[in-house]
């Protein structure tokens, strides 16, 4: 990872640091015991005290397929905005501590920042750059960042303590922005020289105590480093040594190969390790994007984690049928299980009168009618494709593109699928989807982007 700002010294010492967060971790625990829980808290520190706030942000990165990326500094508001109109990514990775990390001035990352990312669909990745391997050559970077000590007494017994305290403080910066249990913490180690024994042993036991605090602490681990330093030495340890060291939960893998992928060569991770949706990869470094006019520096991730993007599956009318490849035009006195669904997605829309059956009658007619004058159509007795569109669309909303998923994507794909173009339903916007939504975008002289806009859901409720 790359890093370009740097600002004030953190002076605390590494004994106040610790005496701290317990106190934090203490309070934690109180209010849990309260039956407030953690979801719904997060703790901030003003010069050094604890402050409850109330926080309802979603745990990151939850459950997500799709492209990401990470810059040194937090863009600012109108530039994740730019981003979420156009980009293809829907995450973000954040330096949020350690005293190696270039960026330690984040003007824009604040709580009200996380709060407003997370909103609207972003899935964020908390960055920790403290102490580095023994051997790096390029750190430490000031005078107050010490590496990670390579002193092999009681097994490594320093590096584990530095592990430990570098874990609490990220979780400490980790709340203070609101960024909540059940999130994942990634830290960040910079490739580093493997062959040497002490360096690479005391790396790994920092990592071990990282990732044993972590848990304690109620957060996940994450781990990010090279292929072929940080990321081989956990998973010979995995295979070496089952059940000797706490490994992370998830990886983060620096190989710039250009492949949009989870996929990484077995010399370095074996296709036995972190799979089923562990796995994070940086397939390409640094480098300027342009999205909506706006340009960043970034490296770019691909992501499958949390068991990847999925959705609930979901239940009409007892288990009325309405996903369909097509909806058709529809006439009184015809019969057919879309006349069954077009009943049941109207009694969702508060139309009574209808029996949940494929006959279209009097009943469905009066319903038709009535739904089209209250949603802007002029009433006609036939159910044309516009109409169809409008009434899947309903309910959908925010920002979708690749690796959203939910209900809107559910709405999305069947109102797709109303105006005849492919959209497979799902409920996870996937690469089809993508492909479906700039057709749909195409033909309407519409931004050609496969983002699913706010805007964009306007044009489907009007039935266009």
């Amino acid at each position: 990872m790359r890093a370009l700002a740097r600002t004030r010294t953190d002076l605390r010492t590494p004994q106040t640091a610790l005496i701290r967060t317990r106190l934090t971790t203490t309070l934690v625990a109180f209010v849990a015991l309260l039956g407030l829980g953690l979801g719904g808290f997060a703790l901030t520190r003003d010069g050094g005290s604890a402050a409850l706030a109330a926080s309802s942000n979603p745990a990151t990165p939850g459950s997500f397929t799709g492209y990401g990326f990470d810059q040194c500094l937090a863009p600012t508001q109108s530039k994740m905005d730019a981003w979420l109109d156009n980009s293809p990514f829907l995450s973000v990775g954040i330096y949020i501590s350690g005293n190696s990390r270039a960026c330690r001035s984040q003007p824009n990352l604040t709580p009200t920042w996380v709060s407003t990312q997370l909103a609207k669909g972003w899935r964020l990745l908390p960055i920790t750059l403290g102490p580095q391997a023994s051997c790096q050559p390029r750190f430490p970077r000031y005078n107050d960042d010490p590496t990670i000590n390579p002193d092999p007494a009681s097994w490594w017994s320093k590096a584990k303590a530095q592990g430990t305290l570098e874990a609490e403080r990220a979780v400490t910066a980790a709340q203070g922005l609101g960024i909540v249990p059940g999130s994942t913490l990634f830290y960040d180690l910079e490739g580093f020289d493997l062959s040497n024994t002490n360096c690479r042993e005391s790396a790994l036991r920092f990592v071990h105590a990282w990732t044993g605090r972590l848990h304690e602490l109620g957060y996940v681990s994450g781990f990010y480093s090279s292929a072929s330093s940080g990321i081989k030495m956990v998973d010979d340890a995995r295979v070496n040594h089952p059940g000797t060291f706490n490994l992370p939960d998830v990886l983060w893998v620096a190989r710039w190969d250009g492949q949009a992928n989870t996929s990484v060569d077995s010399s370095y991770l074996r296709s036995t390790g972190w799979t089923g949706g562990s796995r994070v990869k940086q397939y390409q470094g640094g480098h300027d994007e342009t999205w909506g006019g706006t340009t960043i520096n970034i490296d770019r991730n691909f992501l499958n984690v949390g068991g990847g993007s999925r959705a609930a599956t979901e239940t009409h009318c007892g288990g009325v049928t309405v996903d369909f490849p097509d909806y058709p035009q529809l006439s009184p006195g015809t019969s057919s299980p879309e006349v069954r669904a077009l009943k049941c997605l109207l009694r969702e829309q508060g139309m009574t009168g209808l029996r949940l059956n494929d006959y279209f009658g009097t009943g469905l007619r009066t319903a038709m009618r009535t739904w089209q004058s209250r949603n802007g159509f002029t009433p006609t007795d036939k159910w044309l494709r516009g109409h169809w569109t409008a009434l899947l669309a309903r309910g959908g909303s925010g920002w979708q593109k690749q690796g959203s998923s939910g209900a809107s994507v559910w709405r999305l794909q069947r109102a797709l699928n109303a105006k005849k173009i492919d959209a497979p339903v799902s409920g996870v916007f996937d690469y089809a989807t993508t492909n479906a939504v700039k057709s749909y975008q195409s033909a309407r002289s519409m931004p050609t982007t496969g983002v699913v806009t706010p805007d964009t859901w306007k044009v489907l409720l009007a039935g266009k």
